[in-house]
């Protein structure tokens, strides 16, 4: 289930639900339970989607102890991973809510001692999107599904250096590294692709490989 407010429903909000989303305010305008839903804004638009399920964060993990595992071999490994935390796409005016960031040790430091609500896009150099049927169209490049800017465009805007999106489709099944960004048009000129049960490899600056035999697709019908 998920739920779309479009922009022609910005005249009943009290503010733009990116200044709402900035002020913590949105989901309580729209009412929205606290049990894990997630309310994010995806090319101006409020996109609310349900918490997501156990194979879902499976992946993420697996993600996430790759990055643990090459810090625990390597005292100097400098990279560290935080999960569902805001990112502030101020250029764009978007807000998202990534499975998964991954920072400098440096930066981690840094916004944990500020205590920051919401990182903000030079914070970040890699970010993880896992798909779900209810919002694989605001994940991957826009298409038939959603023409308008998508997460890939708004990612690549704001020049996030690496993103990973596992699509969980059926008819997918594959994991893809998207690098290069060319925030003047909101596009990555490179990628690579790995199906699912490949151990994905990931490059330098971060030199690790990251299993995928537990990972699964969702199930048809699911939703």
């Amino acid at each position: 289930m998920s739920i779309l407010a479009t922009s022609h429903h910005h005249h009943e909000l009290p503010d733009t639900p990116y200044n709402l989303w900035m002020r913590d305010e949105l989901a309580d305008v729209l009412d929205l339970p606290h049990d894990g839903t997630r309310v994010e804004i995806i090319g101006g638009e409020i996109i609310v989607s349900p918490g997501p399920d156990y194979a879902h964060n499976v992946i993420v993990r697996t993600v996430n102890e790759g990055f643990l595992a090459a810090k625990l071999m390597n005292s100097g490994f400098p990279w560290r991973c935080v999960q569902t935390q805001d990112l502030n796409l101020s250029e764009i005016h978007d807000g998202y809510i990534p499975d998964l960031c991954v920072l400098s040790a440096e930066t981690d430091e840094e916004a944990r001692v500020a205590q920051l609500k919401k990182v903000l896009p030079p914070h970040l150099e890699f970010v993880l999107e896992v798909t779900s049927p209810s919002t694989a169209s605001y994940d991957r490049l826009p298409g038939k599904k959603r023409v308008k800017p998508t997460k890939w465009n708004g990612y690549a805007r704001v020049g996030i250096p690496y993103y990973l999106l596992v699509d969980r489709d059926p008819q997918a099944a594959q994991t893809t590294l998207f690098t290069e960004p060319v925030p003047a048009s909101g596009e990555y000129r490179e990628s690579m692709t790995w199906a699912f049960g490949e151990a994905i490899k990931l490059p330098e600056p971060f030199g690790i490989e990251i299993p995928t035999g537990e990972w699964e697709p969702w199930q048809r019908g699911q939703g």
